[in-house]
């Protein structure tokens, strides 16, 4: 079944004429219809639903129900649309489908209006045009099978405060300081609809070529030079922060597309569901990876490991793709296409892996905090993991200062026994997942990876699956994003300046003094200040004006006065002053904030008027 949801302020149709041979009957109630401040459900309904009705009859139910539920919205518009496919389901098994939709939200509390099938019908709408006013569903017979759906799959919410006791999402009290936690339980756990509203982070996304590629797929990104710049920095900083967990690191890399009919890869795709991005070539059927796993477990399932090389991690940057549904893509955030810097490790228990864990787990809010904000994490785990570890969760919480949010699962489902999904609450007070961290004690069997213990028998490590940053596109949404929060705190919005592509820009105020600018930026970028020059005829006040629209953090008024006194005029954005300083005290500043990451050199002409024009889309 494909779904088209509308959110509208007010819908109207009215039957006009037959549109197949036998349509539904039709009487003077449903040829016309309204529905206002409601869900519009455009339904096709294709010839494999035929396969298993019910099935997808439950399917279009709870998908249609989480969308409801973001948008407090209790009215439903069923409208038969047979223009999403091609393969339409024959009169009578689509009637029945639609009308079994109909019956089970009624059933579910809902307010359910449903337009006759078989005709041509005229209609109004005014939608309401927020971020999720227009979502896309693609609902599968097979959605729920690998989630073995019914009372098995039944999950609970609870909230553990920092003391270990256990509250349920509804009777928790929450304290002061807690609203971003509120958040993250009102949104996962109780289903509160999600608020409407445009994204600002898209307005600074635009200024350093951050935008979608509109000749692809939809859900590719683009990175223009600043950006790309941004992105291999990115890469590096993800490079030496999964080296100060304190394990060997192995960096390998691979290919993005594997065989569905190799028996592990399929096994795997049966957990990951209808988020698979699938190609076919030459008659075979490849998946194109979500994450580096497959690769990774290829290449490692074919080493000769003991209990002495343990534990060791394999990282890759790794090109990544899901198949999310087209209306709910963002841009860096929910992405088909993305860079995941996916480290996995090998360890000899589940033991060993806490111990680690406990590793990473710091390491990922150390990361976080440099940025000043906090995470609010959901802990998937099963009862059994959790009363047996308990004294863990406590340690975890810890650690972040706050209660945690855990989600209990069915024993044995899963290939984990604990999953943390670390989100921050954005700018639209929306979770957004960016790290996260697995104790996998399934996929090491199922790949064939293996290791001798001390009596030289054959044992299967825990892995330990982790993306420190989260995914680079992500991680960029939280720098952003935090710049969003600076400007509401009175603050100039801007980047840390390890990542500036622009660090330092020198504004000479006359031409006489432009050799001794040029000498000045050559100086800096020796230094390790990625440095250039506007030296175009504009004025000083234009100039100064665009190197703020760029977010440039340091920028240099150079004229007769700095000449003669070798002294540097700085206009610092973080304080939003002017400053006096030599140049080895801005050297040594700069030094000082971008120490223990990441250098890479200019990738732009260092002269502005050199640079072509970039087409923001």
């Amino acid at each position: 079944m494909r779904l088209l949801l509308v959110h509208a302020d007010k819908f109207e149709y009215e039957a006009r004429e037959k549109a197949v041979k036998v349509p539904e009957p039709l009487d003077d109630s449903r040829k016309k219809g309204t529905l206002e401040d409601g869900l519009i459900v455009f339904c096709t309904v294709e010839k494999v639903d035929e396969q298993a009705p019910e099935r997808v009859i439950t399917n279009a139910s709870n998908s249609i129900e989480e969308v409801l539920g973001w948008l407090k919205a209790k009215k439903v518009m069923i409208y038969p649309y047979a223009h999403l496919s091609t393969s339409l389901a024959s009169r009578d098994p689509a009637i029945n489908i639609l009308k079994g939709l109909e019956k089970e939200l009624l059933t579910k509390g809902y307010e359910v209006k449903r337009s006759p099938f078989g005709w041509y019908k005229s209609f109004t709408m005014t939608a309401k045009g927020h971020p999720l006013s227009e979502l896309s569903r693609t609902i599968s017979i097979d959605e729920q099978s690998e989630s073995k759906t019914g009372a098995s799959m039944k999950t609970e919410y609870m909230v553990m405060d920092m003391d270990g006791s256990l509250h349920s999402p509804e009777d928790f009290v929450y304290r002061q300081g807690m609203d971003e936690f509120q958040s993250l339980v009102e949104k996962e756990a109780l289903k509160k609809g999600l608020t409407g509203g445009q994204p600002k982070f898209l307005d600074y996304a635009r200024r350093f070529g951050i935008e979608w590629e509109p000749y692809a797929d939809v859900g590719q990104m683009r990175f223009g030079p600043e950006a790309s710049l941004m992105l291999d920095l990115l890469s590096d900083y993800a490079n030496q922060v999964v080296r100060r967990i304190g394990i060997p690191i192995l960096n390998v890399k691979g290919t993005n597309m594997f065989d569905v009919s190799i028996e592990p890869i399929k096994e795997h795709l049966q957990l990951f569901g209808s988020r698979a991005y699938e190609v076919k070539v030459d008659e075979r059927t490849f998946v194109l990876r979500y994450a580096a796993c497959f690769q990774q477990f290829s290449m490692v399932k074919d080493w000769t490991l003991s209990y002495r090389t343990l534990p060791f991690g394999t990282f890759e940057i790794a090109d990544s793709y899901r198949l999310e549904q087209s209306g709910e893509l963002l841009l860096s955030f929910r992405l088909r296409k993305f860079l995941m810097p996916d480290l996995h490790i090998y360890l000899r228990s589940v033991d060993e892996a806490i111990d680690t864990g406990r590793k990473v787990h710091d390491r990922i809010y150390e990361e976080i905090r440099k940025l000043d904000r906090e995470y609010v994490s959901l802990y998937n785990t099963t009862r059994s993991f959790y009363n047996a570890h308990k004294d863990v969760f406590v340690e975890l919480a810890a650690v972040e200062r706050k209660p945690i949010l855990i989600n209990f699962v069915p024993e044995g489902h899963y290939y984990w026994v604990l999953n943390v999904e670390y989100n921050i609450i954005d700018d639209l007070d929306r979770p957004r997942e960016i790290g996260t961290f697995q104790i996998d004690i399934g996929n090491a069997k199922r790949f064939g990876i293996s290791y001798d213990d001390e009596k030289g028998q054959k044992q299967f490590p825990v892995i330990i699956h982790t993306a420190v940053l989260g995914g680079l596109e992500r991680y960029l949404f939280t720098l952003l994003d935090s710049a969003i929060r600076m400007e509401k705190n009175g603050r100039k919005p801007m980047l840390p300046i390890w990542i500036s592509p622009i660090q330092a820009r020198v504004i000479p105020v006359g031409q006489q003094f432009m050799e001794e600018a040029k000498k000045l930026v050559e100086r800096l970028q020796d230094s390790g200040m990625r440095t250039d020059l506007d030296e175009r005829d504009d004025t000083v006040q234009s100039r100064v004006r665009e190197a703020e629209l760029s977010w440039v953090p340091y920028i240099l008024i150079y004229g007769g006065k700095e000449v003669k006194s070798d002294k540097l005029s700085v206009r610092s954005r973080e304080d939003g002053k002017d400053h006096t300083m030599s140049l080895e005290e801005l050297v040594n500043l700069v030094r000082s904030k971008t120490a223990g990451y990441p250098y890479r050199e200019l990738n732009l002409p260092e002269l502005l008027s050199q640079r072509p024009g970039y087409k923001r889309v």
